[in-house]
């Protein structure tokens, strides 16, 4: 019988847009803040990128080639920031199941939410969680949709 086993998946986005503090909520670790210097592969499942892979155009290739070892691309978006990095369409650079995520919910305005919202939207996103890494809100229903075990 073949075993099963949890796709892995990339989260990309801005620098503090809580990449690091999601995956680490997904895992059931402690919350530490750390700024994400490199690549990350957390629990064989989690790739965590640096925001300014995404901030600064020439890292960008960085984001394509390490994706390739994802499942499932899965875009950040800080509920509290006022604008977004994501291109239009750019869940189309990466031929992948497209899951957009809204961090920060416990501390953004309906109208906030709804902005983030829009911003996945646009990039992308075939799909959108909203969530608080640090209170926990949404990450269950998150965790259920990417399949983990």
């Amino acid at each position: 019988m073949k075993e099963q086993h949890s796709p892995r998946i990339i989260l990309i986005g801005r620098s503090t847009a809580g990449k690091t503090t999601l995956c680490q909520r997904m895992a059931n670790e402690e919350l530490k803040y750390h700024k994400t210097q490199t690549v990350q592969i957390l629990n064989e499942t989690m790739i965590d990128t640096p925001g300014e892979y995404l901030e600064r155009r020439y890292f960008r290739g960085a984001l394509m080639v390490t994706a390739a070892d994802a499942d499932i691309i899965v875009l950040v978006q800080d509920a509290t920031e006022p604008g977004s990095m994501f291109p239009p369409a750019y869940s189309s650079t990466f031929a992948k199941p497209c899951v957009g995520v809204v961090t920060k919910s416990d501390l953004a305005t309906q109208e906030q939410l709804a902005r983030a919202k829009k911003y996945l939207n646009i990039a992308g996103a075939e799909e959108i969680y909203v969530v608080s890494g640090v209170t926990g809100e949404g990450v269950d229903d998150l965790v259920r949709r990417l399949g983990f075990q």
